[in-house]
């Protein structure tokens, strides 16, 4: 029953892949050697989201569900769980972390289930902070998003957004003292909170920060690839050019998206 279902397919597959006379490339893998393509992978799904390609996103979908069938392969045969376990613990999870739902809890919104969620999620856990579930190898801007998501549940915020800008101000300030001062631990330092802070407003107007600088990310290399372009087209290049015409090019790449 179960190899007739594509996902466990999959599954005997990549069995197959990694035992006697299999692929030599899957045999060698180990938990630690997979750790970038699983990022890699997650990351494609992301930018398959953000193309709005559902073609693109059912790929990459696959592609991130074949790390996760890897690594419970690979835990399999040192004989610490496999995908059933895993597939089982999930459901158990969704099922008590869903009280509302599968058992007798009441909840009036969307952010009492997530108080509820964080509660449930403290005591299985057992983290004697409320800080302790988010990972430390998140990006920056990402896990100071999640800090205070948590940090909120708990009541420990702002109720307006307008301390949250005067926030922001202080920070700048505190910021561009260290940079007048020269003191480069202070400077290092105030730009993290200036940082923090930045990610908190944002988090009040419900924009993605990550996102957010991603999103600039992509619209920098789109206009100074322009720029070059632009260049190419005169026999320039940017070390040959001065700042004032490549100025000039970028504020046309501007006009044109």
């Amino acid at each position: 029953m179960e190899e007739k279902d594509p996902f466990w397919r999959v599954v005997k597959i990549m069995e197959i892949l990694r035992g006697e006379g299999g692929c030599p490339w899957d045999r060698e893998q180990t938990k630690e050697s997979l750790k970038p393509y699983l990022i890699e992978e997650a990351y494609e799904v992301l930018e398959a989201i953000d193309g709005k390609d559902p073609e693109a996103l059912k790929e990459e979908l696959g592609d991130l569900l074949l790390q996760i069938v890897f690594h419970a392969q690979i835990a399999k045969e040192r004989g610490e769980f496999d995908m059933s376990q895993v597939l089982q613990f999930l459901a158990e999870k969704l099922i008590r972390r869903h009280p509302h739902v599968f058992g007798e809890a009441m909840v009036r919104n969307a952010q009492e289930v997530l108080e509820n969620w964080e509660v449930i999620k403290e005591q299985e856990e057992g983290h004697s902070s409320t800080l302790g579930g988010v990972p430390s190898s998140l990006p920056a801007l990402l896990q100071a998003r999640r800090i205070q998501d948590k940090a909120s549940r708990v009541g420990f915020d702002w109720s307006q957004v307008e301390p949250v800008w005067d926030k922001v101000a202080e920070e700048w300030k505190e910021f561009k003292e260290a940079c007048t001062q020269g003191e480069r631990d202070a400077m290092f330092r105030e730009l993290g909170d200036l940082l923090f802070a930045i990610v908190n407003l944002s988090r009040f107007l419900e924009i993605d920060a990550e996102d957010a600088l991603k999103q600039c990310n992509k619209r920098f290399i789109n206009r100074f690839s322009y720029v070059e372009k632009r260049l190419r087209e005169q026999g320039q290049t940017p070390q040959g050019t001065d700042l004032e015409t490549m100025d000039r090019y970028w504020e046309e790449a501007k006009r044109l998206e």
